[in-house]
């Protein structure tokens, strides 16, 4: 006898604000009492919809649309789980002894070709044998960066536990598998991958991983063919803007694509923290952090900006009516994952090892809003404050500013040396740490794109890197914001 899926979902939309459904109760209701795992499972197939998450009791209840805040302290590897699948995929298509022999030898040649290719900046053609091997080099990488990228939004309030996200160049699903070990249990997500290559198939396998309250659809379609439906909480662009012949145009569709929110203007009466905590959606482009690809990725968040898309972060506008125009080569670096044991293997069957370990996170992201609301919200004004638009008027001066810290310590010796930001400054800034002391400390402290106020720098111009440099020593002050 049929399933009257209709009943089911018709006494689940009524008592779902009532009561947890349970399963086995919700059968009473349907006239043909069906067993309750049938009931169950048509709950699961149409949780989505429903706005219905599973708790481990087996009840379902409504998903929050409150802001999520997870206990995140980092990424120290890929679990166990995920190494597993791609090693029986391996096993799979090779055998045991896959890291070996010729078939280790290709895999080997294919991992040396793409990362060529990429550093050429050519396209990548990923068949079963390129997907696969990208799976070894990259999967535990865009795992753990994804996950920093968005502490950003779970800080601001504006990740919420009921997500329709949308993942455009899905690849072999790093950051979608981040994205859902990053969020908590019962958060519900409906997660749609685009990805027309072979990639999706390492994607689909790893996807049966995921938590009960995780839906997936993988949409076998190229970025620029793919046709958004409805609204999306979060749009996800990893690692695939620069690949794209119209990189700007394609990143406006999904753009478009987002949930609208309350705009800022229009949130009358609240605390900057309820403007923040709105139902708008979040476009978040991840890119490597070598100079190509992070400068691609940041002309393009620029090119958005100016056609009406606010920028919400990590890169500040902290001044009215301004916006950067230096090279934009801002990254940030987090503590290496652990060697995948599919690396390890893969590495340790090589004469040259280190050509095939891969566990640096270091990525740049841009993070992209339509409702005005932006990570910093602030509007500075003040005389006494630099703009770093003016920063030549100020060359062998000291001056107060507010800037946000854009990197780790890029000197490899010598005085300590990180990017700055106020989101006006034409070329490249960098303050200078030349004498450290408990006064100015916080400027190696702070964590990246955190607000710094910074008062007594000495404003220095430096031809050979074509920058401003703002020394810090041990009459200027640096707090946190």
């Amino acid at each position: 006898m049929p399933v009257d899926r209709a009943a089911i979902l018709d006494s689940a939309k009524y008592l779902r604000d009532v009561r947890p459904l349970d399963p086995d109760e919700l059968r009473e209701y349907v006239a043909d009492q069906p067993h309750e795992a049938v009931v169950r499972q048509v709950l699961r197939e149409h949780a989505a919809d429903l706005g219905l998450v599973e708790r481990e009791d087996g009840t379902f209840v409504p998903a929050s649309d409150e802001p999520v805040h997870p206990d995140f302290d980092g990424v120290d590897a890929l679990p166990r789980r995920y190494e597993r699948v791609v090693e029986d995929l391996l096993i799979e298509q090779w055998g045991g002894d896959w890291h070996r022999g010729d078939s280790g030898k290709r895999l080997r040649e294919t991992i040396r070709r793409f990362k060529e290719q990429y550093y050429r900046q050519h396209a990548v053609e990923y068949d079963e044998e390129v997907a696969l091997g990208y799976a070894i080099y990259h999967l535990a990488t865009y795992y753990a960066a994804i996950q920093y990228a968005l502490a950003d939004l779970a800080a601001g309030g504006v990740l919420s536990g009921d997500l329709r996200v949308l993942d455009v160049g899905a690849g072999v699903g790093g950051p979608a598998l981040g994205l859902f070990d990053f969020l908590p249990d019962d958060a519900l997500v409906e997660y749609h991958a685009v990805e027309p290559s072979d990639a999706a198939d390492v994607l689909d396998e790893l996807l049966d991983e995921t938590g009960r309250n995780v839906h997936p659809t993988i949409h076998r379609e190229t970025a620029e063919s793919f046709d958004p439906d409805g609204e999306y909480d979060l749009v996800l662009a990893c690692s695939v803007l620069s690949e794209l012949d119209q990189p700007v145009e394609t990143a406006q569709k999904y753009v478009d694509a987002l949930a609208e929110g309350v705009p800022e203007s229009e949130a009358t009466g609240s605390s900057s923290r309820e403007r923040r905590e709105c139902d708008g959606g979040t476009f978040l482009g991840l890119a490597p952090a070598d100079k190509n690809t992070s400068t691609h990725l940041r002309e393009v968040e620029r090119t958005l900006e100016e056609r009406g898309a606010t920028v919400y972060g990590p890169t500040p506008r902290l001044w009215p009516g301004e916006r950067p125009s230096d090279r934009g080569w801002t990254f940030d670096e987090r503590p290496d994952v652990a060697v995948p044991s599919f690396q390890e293997q893969l590495a340790g069957a090589s004469q040259r090892p280190s050509e095939f370990y891969h566990t640096d996170v270091r990525f740049s992201y841009s993070l992209l809003r339509t409702d005005g609301v932006r990570q910093h919200d602030v509007s500075l004004s003040a005389d006494r404050l630099l703009k770093l638009a003016d920063a030549d008027d100020r060359v062998t001066d000291r001056v107060d500013a507010v800037l946000a810290k854009l990197s780790r310590n890029l000197a490899e010796d010598g005085n300590p040396l990180f990017k700055v930001s106020d989101g006006s400054e034409r070329e490249d800034c960098y303050a200078v740490l030349v004498r450290p002391t408990s006064l100015n400390r916080d400027l190696q402290r702070a964590d990246y794109g955190q607000l710094l106020s910074v008062e007594s720098a000495l404003v220095l111009w430096n031809d050979d890197e074509e920058a401003y440099n703002l020394v810090v020593d041990e009459e200027t002050v640096v707090d946190r914001a």
